[in-house]
């Protein structure tokens, strides 16, 4: 690559952008539980990956820029001191097991080299999480966002598929209101703009957004596509929606060269295959601290195949190369760098003007599903910073901010997704969820009516029944229903949630009356409620204010 040198303006923006969120999983009651090997995962794989490839551009003072929604389940569970105490047990256990593989391998050419890796990965790992980020994986990204790598965005509340939900408006701005009081808590600055989960928009869902001081958000390509009107630039252009709060559209052929299962970089034979798992390859002794109490098998992260080609069985898959795989990712990297640089030019001479793709991904493609992937992002910053000058890796802030006037138009109801309209969380599979937290909902609303004002015990109900019904409402457990991978776990955190919604109500009922049966009950409901408050930790500070459709957060001037 050329060495750093000043550029002229470019003729394009590329808007790199990664959605950070895992559902929200903490079982206190467990020692060990499978779920939330989620998060254990993700931090191992993805997020401390991505954090030191940004300080490492930081360090070098590349002028790097890139932009990270994380929402606000995941920003809970990163802050959650049992969580993280967990996390760093698991990432004990995992260095233990990789020593004992380098010395079990040592003699074996074909694995050696895979097994230092992983052990040399996970030392690095344990070293940034404990000593240079000290456990706080929230205080790392807020650090580079003040230096000026990081743009962060943020989520709803619980990464609720928000179209559904359109003929409740009061639950909807709770969502956003609740997910801006959560950035500003952990990050320490108002959000600049949202990931809407699943890129779920309808009309007039901006408005709520510019309620809430959010500037900018992100639709499926279609999404603007359909506008009205048509929109000029294609989906080379975010749009203005009527509230002025922009739309920035996917770009499909940057997303097709990554997430495609057919065509994708991520499904070269020379990369690192996800499937195959020394969790489920090796003896079950020596797996100690791994295997589930009903001798149930789980991923450990230490993999030594490479995808080869896609119609070998996973039991025939070939050695995994390390060198192949890094030159794979080089040449993937200069590949969709080349690829941008021409989509860029071709588009600036058609429109006359600079054209603004976006290629959003999940973050945890990156690392975990896609075990280069840090490696590819890192070496595509570099060559598009110093090997072309045809565009800038920007920001949305920088795109609003860069003199480009925007055409007004109105999105249309959209997500991304198989269908593109949101069946994936709406179907004959999952429908039960959203009728029983629409029921759910309508109830809130009738309970709020009933305590104007309420006392402070009365108060605390509330904000459980509030915080109860936005935990049921995640996305995530429709989807896997729909996928059907986890079905019993999603299923079981929905109904979960759906019973402690009706605990505390029936609580909430109780309250004020004397008789002693009445007390028994709220007695032992009482008792109920504190495993509740006990297992999740998460929106301990909920107001259930913010479920009214005029209650102004105290917050809100502040931005």
């Amino acid at each position: 690559m050329k060495s750093p040198e000043v550029r002229s303006l470019p003729t394009g923006h590329l808007v790199f952008f990664l959605h950070a969120h895992l559902p929200y999983v903490r079982h206190p009651e467990h020692e060990d539980f499978l779920e939330e090997d989620w998060l254990y995962e993700a931090i191992t794989e993805t997020y401390l990956p991505m954090l030191m490839k940004m300080d490492a551009w930081l360090s070098a003072k590349h002028p790097a820029r890139i932009t990270m929604s994380v929402s606000p389940p995941l920003s809970e569970m990163l802050s959650d001191s049992l969580l993280m105490k967990r996390y760093r047990t698991r990432l004990e256990r995992l260095i233990r097991l990789a020593e004992k593989e380098v010395r079990r391998t040592r003699h074996d050419s074909r694995f050696a080299s895979t097994a230092a890796m992983h052990l040399e990965r996970l030392n690095r790992c344990a070293h940034t999480f404990n000593d240079v980020y000290s456990r706080d994986l929230l205080g790392a990204c807020a650090r580079l966002q003040d230096e000026g790598i990081l743009e962060l965005a943020t989520c709803s509340a619980t990464h609720a598929f928000l179209p559904h939900f359109a003929a409740d408006p009061a639950f909807v701005r709770a969502q956003i209101r609740i997910a801006v009081d959560a950035h500003r808590t952990h990050f320490g600055r108002h959000p600049p703009g949202i990931w809407l989960p699943e890129c779920g928009y309808y009309r007039g869902l901006d408005q709520f957004l510019a309620d809430e001081g959010l500037c900018y958000f992100f639709v499926d390509a279609h999404g603007v596509l359909n506008a009205d009107p048509a929109p000029v630039h294609g989906t080379m252009s975010p749009i203005v929606c009527p509230s002025g709060v922009l739309a920035f559209p996917r770009d499909p052929e940057s997303s097709q060269q990554v997430w495609s299962a057919d065509s994708g970089y991520p499904g070269d034979g020379r990369y690192l295959e996800f499937y195959r798992d020394a969790g489920h390859d090796l003896p079950a002794e020596d797996l100690e601290g791994f295997v589930l109490p009903d001798g149930g098998r789980r991923n450990v992260g230490l993999k030594y195949h490479r995808i080869s080609a896609r119609h070998v069985p996973l039991d025939e898959k070939e050695p995994y190369d390390r060198v192949a795989a890094l030159e794979a990712a080089d040449t993937h990297a200069g590949n969709f760098v080349f690829n941008r640089t021409h989509q860029i030019d071709h588009w600036r001479r058609v429109m006359g003007r600079s054209p603004v793709i976006v290629a959003p991904y999940d973050a945890e493609l990156f690392g975990h599903w896609w075990a280069e992937g840090p490696e590819f992002l890192d070496l595509v910053m570099r060559k598009a910073i110093y090997d072309q000058d045809v565009f800038r890796v920007s920001t949305p802030t920088d795109v609003i901010h860069s003199g480009l006037d925007f055409q007004a138009a109105q999105p249309s109801m959209s997500s991304w997704g198989a269908g593109g309209y949101g069946e994936v969380w709406l179907n004959e599979k999952n429908d039960w969820i959203f009728e029983a937290i629409s029921e759910a909902s309508a109830e809130l609303q009738r309970v709020l009516a009933r305590y104007p004002t309420p006392s402070t015990l009365q108060s605390t109900y509330l904000n459980l029944l509030g915080r109860e019904l936005l935990l049921a409402s995640a996305s995530d457990w429709p989807f896997i229903l729909t996928m059907g991978t986890s079905v019993g776990y999603a299923e079981a955190q929905v109904r979960r949630h759906l019973d402690r919604f009706n605990i505390v109500r029936q609580a909430l009922s109780l309250e004020g009356k004397s008789g002693d049966a009445d007390i028994q009950a709220r007695m032992a409901l009482v008792d109920e409620m504190l495993t509740i408050v006990d297992r999740d930790r998460i929106f301990l500070k909920y107001d259930h204010r913010l479920f009214l459709e005029h209650f102004r957060p105290p917050w809100f001037d502040e931005r």
